[in-house]
């Protein structure tokens, strides 16, 4: 059910039906990212590569919220506790942009010179292909629910397309042209969007389902800034 044929006469059948879908997508991308974590630190490390690495630490960024979601629709996360999660999501997505920043202007300055990492290569190709079909699972599923927590979860998963689009070019310049400096500019990149989602996600503004209160009209509010399209026209909450 598409957030435009969305209503609020949606059944609790209907409604625990893609509340189950929630929870399958979320611990699909938990398991995707900790395989992927362990998969790009590694490379990263061994390869000398700040992108890579700063690839890998988004990655456990994305399964702390996968984790959020498979608690909110197992025991039930109040609004208020939404903004919370949210918050700690933004905490998260800030100290991984001033890692990988840092990092990143250390390998400039230094000219460090990472070794090529065909594993690197091929994690963040895998990615560039899976993660956008699970970002729009995740998001028709959130809009559906009018859930802004699903919906940011997506906008989290979608940003590691993102990711994965500037991490392959930094590591494939490197590879073939000898671009040292194409890496940490890379993870310049990473550290910039990651920055603007911390800050999406800290201001907690935007998506509510209808019958909840505007955002500021209750303590934590309902939706994020980061969660995208507002699921206005979506159901109510349960």
């Amino acid at each position: 059910m598409s957030a435009a044929t969305a209503s609020p006469a949606t059944t609790a059948a209907e409604r625990a039906r893609l509340g189950r879908r929630a929870q399958l997508l979320a611990g699909t991308a938990v398991a995707y990212n900790v395989v992927e974590a362990v998969i790009a630190i590694s490379a990263g490390v061994v390869a000398g590569s700040v992108a890579l690495v700063g690839f890998g630490l988004d990655s456990v960024v994305e399964v702390s919220s996968g984790l959020i979601i498979l608690w909110q629709f197992r025991h039930h996360l109040p609004e208020t506790r939404e903004r919370q999660a949210l918050r700690l999501m933004a905490l998260s997505f800030a100290a991984l942009a001033a890692y990988v920043a840092f990092e990143s202007v250390r390998a400039l300055v230094t000219g460090g010179d990472p070794d090529a990492s065909p594993v690197g290569i091929a994690l963040a190709a895998v990615s560039l292909v899976v993660m956008p079909f699970l970002s729009w699972a995740q998001r028709r599923t959130g809009r559906a629910l009018g859930s802004g927590a699903v919906v940011a979860d997506s906008t989290q998963t979608l940003l590691c397309t993102y990711l994965s689009a500037a991490v392959l070019a930094g590591l494939v310049l490197d590879a073939w042209l000898g671009w040292s400096w194409a890496d940490p500019v890379a993870g310049l990149v990473i550290a910039a969007v990651a920055l603007r989602e911390a800050v999406e996600a800290w201001r907690g503004e935007g998506c509510c389902a209808p019958g909840r209160p505007a955002p500021d009209a209750v303590a934590g509010g309902c939706g994020s800034a980061a969660a995208g399209t507002c699921c206005s026209t979506a159901g109510t909450s349960p």
